[in-house]
C-alpha cells in the first residue's frame, strides 16, 4: 500500500489519498465507517508543528484522519463554538464571556511555548536591530516614523540606521499573534493601553494589514523600510530577520527556544494544579527571558456526542504533548515543561462522550 499526502497552504488542510494496487485491494477494502476523521481550524502561529504532527500522526495510525485549517484564532473560536470542528486552536484564551456563551463547555490545552517577532526589512543592513518596549509601542502607535530617529539610534549604539520612512504592517484578520503582540505592547505602554489596548482584533492606529504570517511576511519583504510581526517559527523557517526586544530586566534578548523557555518557567511559578491554563506570560520577570512569548492552546469539548471521535482525539491530543513535543525546538517552538505535562492529563481525563469517560483506552 502507498501512502500520499497533499498539503494546501493558507487554509491548510490535509487529504489522505490511498493508491493500492489492484491485486491487494480486496484485503484492504474496509468500511468508510472504520476511519475517524477529526477536524479543527484556527491559529496560524502553532500552524508549522501542528502540520507535522498531524501528517506523522496520519501516516502512523490509519484509522484516524486528521486535518486542521489555519484561519486565525478569531475564526478558531468561531468554528469551535459554532460546532463546526472537532477542536479549535487559538493563541488568544477564550473570554468569560465567550465561555458562557457555549455554556461552558471547553477545555483550554496548551500544546507549545512560542514567540512574537519584530521582523523589518533595512537593506544593506545585516545585523539586528534592538528595540526597547517603549519604542517598539511608539513606531506601531505611528509616533516614530524614521529608522534613524534618535531614540532608536539610543538602543542600537555603534549601528547607523538609514534616513527611510518606517512602514508599520500588521495583520488584517482576527488573529493570535496580533493578541499575543498587543497583549505585550499594553502591559508595556500605558499610551497602547488607552488608545488601542489588546485582542485578535485591533483597531490599528498606522499601516498597511496582511492576512496571516504570509501576508505580512509577503508585505514587510517587498517593502523597504517595513517593519512587522510574525511568529518566531515562520521567521525561522523563512530565514526573516528578528529584533532584539529589551525585557524588564533591562536585557535586550533575541527570540530564541531558550529565551522562550525561560518565559514559561517563569510563568510556572504563578500557576498551580488547578489553572485552566488561560494565563499570559508576556513581559515576566527574569534576566534571560524574551519578553513577547505565550502558550498556544487546543480547545476541547468537555463533552462530545461520539465516543469514537472523543476517544481518538484524546490519543492525539496526549501524543502530541508527549512524543509529539520531540519536534518543537527545531520547528521554533519551545516544548512545554514537564511539570505541566500531569496537569493536562488531569483536565483530558475529565473529557466524556455518552456521559462515559474516554481517557481510559485513550492514551496509556
Amino acid at each position: 500500500m502507498a501512502g500520499k499526502l497533499l498539503m494546501h497552504q493558507g487554509g491548510y488542510t490535509v487529504f489522505r489519498r490511498l493508491a493500492v494496487t489492484a491485486g491487494i485491494i480486496g484485503a484492504f477494502a474496509t468500511p468508510a465507517a472504520a476511519q475517524v476523521r477529526i477536524n479543527g481550524a484556527g491559529a496560524t502561529f502553532p500552524n508549522i508543528i501542528y502540520q507535522n504532527w498531524i501528517l506523522t500522526y496520519n501516516q502512523r495510525f490509519d484509522n484516524v484522519e486528521l486535518n486542521y485549517q489555519s484561519i486565525g484564532s478569531g475564526g478558531g473560536i468561531r468554528q469551535f463554538s459554532d460546532k463546526t470542528v472537532d477542536f479549535g486552536g487559538t493563541d488568544a484564551p477564550m473570554t468569560d464571556s465567550a465561555i458562557a456563551a457555549i455554556q461552558g463547555d471547553v477545555i483550554h490545552i496548551p500544546t507549545v511555548l512560542g514567540a512574537v517577532v519584530p521582523t523589518y526589512n533595512l537593506p544593506g543592513f545585516t545585523g539586528a536591530v534592538r528595540f526597547t518596549p517603549d519604542i517598539l509601542a511608539d513606531i506601531f502607535l505611528g509616533k516614530l516614523t524614521k529608522w534613524n530617529d534618535a531614540r532608536i539610534a539610543a538602543a542600537n549604539p555603534g549601528v547607523t540606521l538609514p534616513n527611510t520612512d518606517i512602514l508599520v504592517v500588521h495583520r488584517s484578520d482576527g488573529s493570535g499573534t496580533s493578541f499575543i503582540f498587543t497583549d505585550y505592547l499594553s502591559k508595556v505602554s500605558p499610551d497602547w493601553l488607552q488608545k488601542v489596548g489588546k485582542g485578535t482584533s485591533v483597531n490599528w492606529p498606522v499601516g498597511l494589514g496582511g492576512r496571516g504570517n504570509e501576508g505580512v511576511a509577503s508585505t514587510v519583504r517587498q517593502t523597504p523600510g517595513a517593519i512587522g510581526y510574525v511568529e518566531l517559527g515562520y521567521a525561522l523557517i523563512n530565514k526573516m530577520p528578528a529584533a532584539q526586544v529589551q525585557n524588564k530586566a533591562g536585557k535586550f534578548v533575541a527570540p530564541t527556544i531558550e529565551s522562550v523557555t525561560a518565559s514559561a518557567q517563569a510563568a510556572m511559578s504563578a500557576m498551580a494544579p488547578t489553572t485552566d491554563f488561560r494565563v499570559s506570560i508576556t513581559n515576566p520577570d527574569g534576566d534571560d527571558v524574551y519578553p513577547i512569548s505565550s502558550f498556544t492552546w487546543l480547545l476541547l469539548r468537555k463533552s462530545y456526542p461520539d465516543p469514537a471521535k472523543a476517544r481518538e482525539l484524546v490519543k492525539f491530543i496526549w501524543w502530541s504533548l508527549t512524543e509529539g513535543q520531540s519536534q518543537a525546538s527545531r520547528l521554533g517552538y519551545a516544548p512545554l515543561p514537564l511539570a505541566l505535562r500531569p496537569w493536562i492529563e488531569a483536565r483530558l481525563r475529565t473529557i466524556s462522550a455518552g456521559g462515559r469517560p474516554v481517557w481510559t483506552s485513550a492514551a496509556r
